[in-house]
């Protein structure tokens, strides 16, 4: 398609779609949908985290006050949810999670019964009444338990607790190397289990619609087709039967891009009553027993050789994935992911590594903002920052030694990196904390015996994948592609599709600003629907920064084959080939004589309302319809961050001075929306690194049910961010996008815990594992090594 592009939109931070709705109160979330003889549901939940069940007694429930109904699973008939990948026993194991559990609860929050009543308080109250009992079974609540010879098994059929266990890339004489290597340095380092905290929480309202026979549910979810497969199956129902609907969305972080126990038993005693029933997830429940993250545990080890040139890169990789794997992406999430991309933005020859996803009795893991790269690249660039100790070279030289320059470029792990500003990057932040004074600074406060560090982290973000990419992974439900539909009516008005799920990052702007400028519209012009499993014909939602490269590439697509429809209208009432015609805004106009144009309206009441002087292959309408998948390895955003810390003995706090980011998406659709995704990454990142943590007792209690115990960052903790732009445009996308959705997050802990063990230089403690807790700071900096120092 040819199109004029004066006044384009794409690249420019036009004002959002979405600010007028969401600021002045008329947002609808899912808390807000109030319904004709509404009920409300609650879970009646495990309060062990291992054990039998012997007896599900509902009976006081029923006579409380206010009740309906209280259902278990054999009253309301549910199937179980499993996830799988084909792969062979020994490197997969599939565990079913049911809907409602039965005979067995597996972590401490586990769904067992719902209870329906006319508000929520009956609910509550009538939670209260429910009496459970249990035959205690020991519980597995650390990887050391889970994998010990005759420990407790969670799961009967994985031996050893393990779910995942898989070993790639094991390069030839890779132990030769590390044998014959000037220098081999190692890292072991854990991280701590998070919870995605998305400001709305959980939630559903689901509806039996008589006149439709079909089940309705609203739902605050990424990924709303799957949804409707799940409670489909689960339901026995077919998938006409079910109709998902995503209203507005207060946040995801990858929480909701899996299938939840509670939305499907919520539909399913809606679909029992024959009355609409509402269930929200408290913060209680939102923090013990939803969807975590996180916890890994990694050994690795690098090999250099005396110039700082990286010779291999060997690693081990347990993910503790709680009690079940989560659908559609199963257990193998974090440990494939960080086994298939460790290398990252650095030239590693050989490289072995062994991925295993263990299960214990948590609440099961679901993907997170990240997953696995904030875990894998602090890893890796901890090693840097060793190896340059052990060479006794600057840091950032090492890595400018071992960075990819040179595209594309084929890693040892079969992954294709396309062109990339990595070594740029990495110079500007330097640069920048540099001409700030920072480096100063640090001279000046070290002199007062003050504690400030600098610290690095280069990453790369792998977005855009394709099928392609996840069948590489051996999942049986394979995401990957994306649909768009692409309509105009007969005022000139645009409505456009997307299978992808906005839960803030402003798809009402972006996507609108992508078919402004395909069609030469204004921006008011267009309006975006989504996450409708009735409207959109199919989508996989919203995940792994997707939705620009994947859906925005659909978009694209759409818009262009609707303008060369309008081109092609426009041409057979001139009498001249398509190829003549040029898109204008709003009007088609003849190339060899500008002066002469319809316009769309004009060229709409045609295509609908005078179908009949259409040209034979040309049918009546104005809707175009287009597909995009990656069928590369992906695109990869790239970034540097440095962060500057300074330690305070008193309190052990770290306080973060400064922080730079330098980042490559590629074309910024909307930058201060990539800005604005880029920020709060970063506060995501902080949060893991320093503050963000929930353990478990020996029982298997989580620590950490509220907000008194799970410790957020707040404004005061998360300094002013300086973001740098640099663009790379991506060739496998329509628009030269790439995503931006998780680099913040991903480049933040390394960066942080650099600068940390930068200003613990002193005293001869490293630290690898966050949180980085005050305790932790407080011991190393009055440690006699410092004394000595003084």
């Amino acid at each position: 398609m040819t199109s004029v592009t004066e006044n384009q939109l794409v690249g420019r931070s036009v004002a959002r779609r979405e600010d007028p709705r969401l600021l002045t109160g008329h947002g609808r979330f899912v808390d807000d949908i109030e319904l004709p003889g509404m009920l409300h549901a609650q879970f009646v939940r495990s309060t062990v985290a291992h054990g039998l069940i012997t007896a599900v007694d509902l009976t006081a429930v029923r006579r409380v006050p206010g009740v309906v109904a209280a259902f278990t699973a054999a009253d309301l008939g549910l199937g179980d949810i499993t996830a799988r990948l084909d792969r062979p026993p020994a490197e997969f194991v599939p565990t079913a999670m049911p809907v409602l559990a039965r005979d067995r609860v597996r972590y401490v929050g586990e769904p067992i019964a719902v209870v329906v009543a006319r508000d929520p308080y009956a609910a509550e109250d009538g939670l209260e009444a429910a009496r459970v009992t249990y035959e205690s079974l020991p519980p597995v609540t650390c990887e050391e338990q889970a994998l010990a010879p005759g420990a407790a098994l969670v799961h009967e059929e994985a031996v050893r607790n393990t779910l995942v266990d898989v070993s790639l890339f094991a390069t030839e004489g890779i132990d030769g190397i590390f044998e014959n290597a000037p220098c081999v340095v190692r890292v072991e380092a854990r991280t701590g289990r998070q919870n995605a905290l998305p400001l709305e929480t959980r939630g559903a309202v689901a509806q039996w619609d008589a006149r439709e026979e079909q089940l309705v549910v609203h739902t605050c979810t990424q990924i709303p087709h799957q949804v409707r497969t799940v409670a489909s199956r689960c339901l026995g129902l077919d998938e006409r039967a079910v109709r998902v609907i995503v209203p507005d969305m207060g946040g995801g972080f990858g929480l909701k891009c899996v299938v939840g126990r509670e939305e499907i038993a919520a539909a399913a005693a809606a679909l029992r009553l024959r009355r609409p029933v509402k269930w929200i997830e408290d913060r209680k429940d939102a923090l013990s027993a939803s969807f975590l993250a996180r916890e890994q545990h990694y050994t690795a080890r690098a090999a250099f050789d005396a110039d700082g040139r990286i010779l291999g890169l060997d690693a081990d990789v347990v993910c503790d994935m709680g009690a079940y794997s989560c659908y559609p992406f199963t257990a193998g999430i974090e440990p494939l992911m960080a086994a298939g991309e460790m290398p990252g933005v650095y030239k590693v020859p050989a490289y072995r590594v062994r991925g295993r996803a263990i299960t214990t009795n948590k609440a099961p893991t679901a993907p997170y903002r990240g997953v696995s790269r904030p875990q894998y690249v602090m890893v890796v660039e901890r090693l840097m920052e060793r190896a340059a100790r052990e060479l006794d070279m600057d840091p950032l030289e090492i890595r400018r030694r071992n960075l990819i320059t040179d595209f594309p470029y084929t890693g040892v792990n079969h992954i294709t990196y396309d062109p990339g500003s990595y070594l740029e990057s990495l110079d500007l932040c330097e640069q920048a904390l540099k001409e700030a004074g920072w480096y100063d600074r640090q001279a000046a406060a070290r002199a007062e015996g003050r504690h400030i560090g600098i610290g690095y982290s280069c990453f790369s973000e792998r977005t855009g994948y394709g099928s392609a990419a996840f069948a590489a992974r051996k999942m049986q439900v394979v995401p990957g592609f994306d649909l768009s539909e692409v309509r105009m009516d007969t005022g000139g008005a645009v409505t456009v599709t997307t299978g992808t799920m906005s839960h803030g990052q402003s798809h009402e702007t972006t996507m609108a600003q992508i078919v402004a400028d395909a069609l030469g519209v204004d921006l008011a012009k267009v309006k975006l629907h989504q996450g409708d499993t009735d409207r959109i014909t199919y989508g996989w939602g919203t995940f792994a920064s997707r939705s620009i490269t994947v859906g925005g590439s659909a978009v694209r697509r759409a818009a262009v084959k609707l303008g060369d429809k309008l081109r092609a209208i426009a041409a057979a009432e001139w009498g001249v080939p398509p190829e003549e015609t040029e898109l204008a805004r709003g009007r088609v106009r003849r190339r060899d004589e500008p002066g002469i144009e319809l316009t769309y309206e004009h060229l709409a009441d045609i295509a609908y309302l005078k179908s009949h002087l259409l040209p034979e292959d040309i049918e009546p309408g104005l809707t175009a319809t287009a597909a995009f998948d990656v069928t590369t390895d992906g695109t990869f955003s790239n970034a540097t961050h440095g962060a500057v810390v300074e330690l305070h003995e008193g309190t052990g706090q770290v306080e973060i001075l400064a922080y730079v980011c330098v980042e490559d998406c590629g074309v910024a659709i909307h930058p201060q929306v990539v800005e604005g995704q880029c920020r709060g990454g970063i506060a995501q990142g902080i949060a893991g690194a320093l503050f963000e943590q929930i353990t478990y007792d020996a029982q298997g209690e989580p620590s950490a049910t509220s907000f008194m115990d799970y410790k957020v960052p707040t404004a005061h903790e998360i300094p002013d961010v300086t973001i740098h732009h640099l663009e790379t445009p991506c060739a496998f996308t329509e628009t030269g996008a790439k995503g931006a959705g998780e680099g913040g997050t991903i480049g933040a802990p390394a960066a942080v815990l650099n600068a940390v063990n930068d200003a613990l230089r002193a005293t001869g403690v490293e630290l690898d594992t966050t949180p980085i807790t005050p305790e932790t700071v407080h011991r190393a900096l009055t440690s006699p090594a410092l004394e000595q120092t003084r």
